[in-house]
């Protein structure tokens, strides 16, 4: 016997029918008389009498409405119990610029939400940085974009991104790429003499874009995410980052045209302390980070990404 039966079947006895009762679960009339007769089939007897109006309880459906009742009563006082005993701690969290742009404030909501008396320590900064801090103990949980670390943390593929150039469109006209325009791609060797802006040489994604593509025009080297995207509608720049970097504010400012031959693609890896090692709070926490990881990608905010979890 299930808890859904349970539900079922008062709600069906409440609403006198079948097809009010799917409307008031939200779910199908057909899946509420499979699981009504399954409970039936457990019994061994009738519970419910249908007619042409509707459904009434038999003598045992009565007898079992009462004692469904006390059950259902006592499930909402256990739940209740479950979320008055809540979750309290520290922990700290470190994830790269555009990482917090987008899981920041929607993280932190449904933190609020589901664990209020866990205080977070939210730390912005480079990948490499955060592998250091990682390293030295000093994070519980962090988003990075290399599994060179110690083999002491617990490590998983999290999220798959595309590389993209972006720029303004009449910067990429002028360097001839009218029909990469067109076509939305763009031969990783046709960057050529494109000017770029990429972070510094110890960033991770410019280790990456030098290891696929090879020697790249960078004339000036920013780490900052928002100056970096504010350089390339100021500037005739170009640069490549993938497709989450281009927030709301620059969507109808830049062009975006996807690497190909070869594709490039960054992994982003949800690191933490090994699993047996976190409090109950950081295990809340890495639990909040997935889940909200994936609401945001099916519901499109973060773009050009794939979940891997």
């Amino acid at each position: 016997m299930e808890i859904k039966q349970i539900k079922y079947f008062l709600t069906v006895v409440e609403s006198g029918s079948i097809g009010k009762a799917a409307q008031k679960l939200d779910v199908g009339a057909s899946a509420i008389s499979q699981q009504i007769s399954k409970l039936e089939q457990e019994l061994s007897i009738r519970l419910l009498q249908r007619n042409a109006f509707g459904v009434t309880p038999t003598p045992a459906g009565l007898a079992f409405l009462k004692h469904s009742q006390l059950i259902l009563r006592q499930v909402n006082f256990a739940i209740d119990a479950a979320h008055s005993a809540r979750l309290s701690g520290h922990v700290s969290l470190g994830f790269p610029p555009t990482i917090t742009a987008l899981i920041g404030i929607p993280l932190m909501k449904l933190m609020s939400e589901r664990y209020p008396d866990i205080r977070l320590e939210i730390v912005e900064t480079l990948s490499g940085n955060l592998i250091q801090s990682i390293n030295s103990r000093q994070l519980d949980i962090a988003i990075i974009f290399t599994n060179e670390i110690d083999k002491q943390w617990s490590i998983q593929p999290l999220v798959r991104e595309q590389m993209y150039l972006m720029a303004r469109k009449e910067v990429l006209e002028e360097y001839g790429l009218a029909e990469c325009i067109k076509s939305g791609v763009i031969q990783s060797q046709q960057i050529g003499d494109i000017p770029l802006v990429l972070p510094r040489q110890r960033h991770s994604l410019r280790k990456l874009l030098e290891h696929k593509i090879g020697q790249l025009n960078v004339v000036y080297e920013i780490d900052g995410l928002h100056l970096l995207m504010d350089s390339l509608i100021h500037l005739d720049l170009a640069s490549v980052r993938p497709g989450s970097a281009c927030l709301q504010e620059y969507k109808h400012k830049l062009q975006l045209l996807k690497l190909i031959d070869p594709e490039v693609e960054r992994i982003n890896y949800l690191v933490s302390l090994a699993e047996e090692e976190l409090s109950p709070a950081a295990l809340a926490a890495k639990s909040a980070i997935k889940a909200c990881v994936k609401e945001l990608i099916q519901n499109q905010i973060w773009p050009c990404s794939e979940i891997i979890l």
